[in-house]
């Protein structure tokens, strides 16, 4: 239990970390978070757990998959945003179009014999 409090703990640290920088500068706000800090904090949770190199091979590959439908998030809210939506919504259709876009990325991928 000490150890997934651990966890929890450095994982809302990086989340708290952000959102201030956020708050003084957008933009290196922007650069914190993307950087892969929770994927590589997740691989190494991962192979601290396992120690299973084709376990960490397949997650990171995977990762790699999912991170591809979720960019285009980024470009629809702030259009959305500057358009007049309300963040609310604007985030609601962000996140709806992610998600059927990871659908698509896991029906296309099956297509391909890519295995997520």
């Amino acid at each position: 239990m000490t150890y997934f409090l651990f966890k929890a703990f450095a994982s809302g640290l990086i989340i708290a970390i952000v959102s201030e920088a956020a708050k003084r500068s957008p933009g290196f706000g922007a650069l914190i978070v993307s950087l892969p800090l929770v994927s590589l904090m997740g691989m190494m949770w991962l192979w601290r757990d396992t120690q299973d190199p084709e376990r960490i091979a397949a997650h990171a590959q995977a990762t790699f998959w999912y991170v591809l439908p979720s960019m285009p998030l980024f470009l629809l809210l702030p259009a959305l945003l500057r358009r007049g939506v309300a963040f609310w919504p604007a985030l609601a259709v962000g996140c709806a179009v992610t998600v059927a876009l990871y659908f698509a990325m896991v029906w296309i991928g099956a297509r391909f014999g890519l295995r997520l």
